[in-house]
């Protein structure tokens, strides 16, 4: 009887000191070099390592790819695995050991670049840049 009383006597003084943080990093109106958008966000889930991209194509940018590939579809989201490392946030990459590309980004800053990696030669441009970037913590 005592060590179960020790045990929820313990197990109600570390549990407030339990909390989970999570962070979620919204940048949303982001603007492309190449292409026309009618949404175009990014949502980083910190907390669950995911990057969403959510985007609309104007009916321009649509028509474009849609003449080269009929499976293109006008809105679109896709989910991909991020990691942090050195102060940024990178996807996973994609592609082959010795070719490659990522997307990161930089945690206090709106653009958004691309690196491209090929055979150990590293290239960096930048892709977009968000007007608005929201940070939500949550505590719970």
């Amino acid at each position: 009887m005592r060590k179960i009383s020790y045990l929820v006597f313990l197990f109600f003084i570390i549990l407030p000191f339990q909390d989970l943080k999570s962070e979620i990093i919204i940048m949303s109106a982001c603007d492309d070099k190449q292409d026309e958008f009618l949404k175009n966000e990014y949502i980083l889930n910190l907390n669950e390592l995911m990057m969403t991209r959510n985007y609309i194509y104007k009916e321009k940018t649509y028509q474009k790819y849609k003449i080269t590939d009929l499976s293109v579809k006008k809105s679109n989201s896709y989910v991909r695995n991020i990691y942090e490392e050195d102060g940024k946030i990178f996807t996973h990459k994609h592609g082959y050991p010795q070719f490659y590309t990522q997307i990161f980004f930089e945690k206090e800053k709106q653009e958004i670049f691309l690196k491209t990696v090929l055979n150990d030669e590293e290239g960096i441009s930048k892709i977009s840049t968000c007007k608005k970037v929201e940070k939500f913590k949550e505590e719970s």
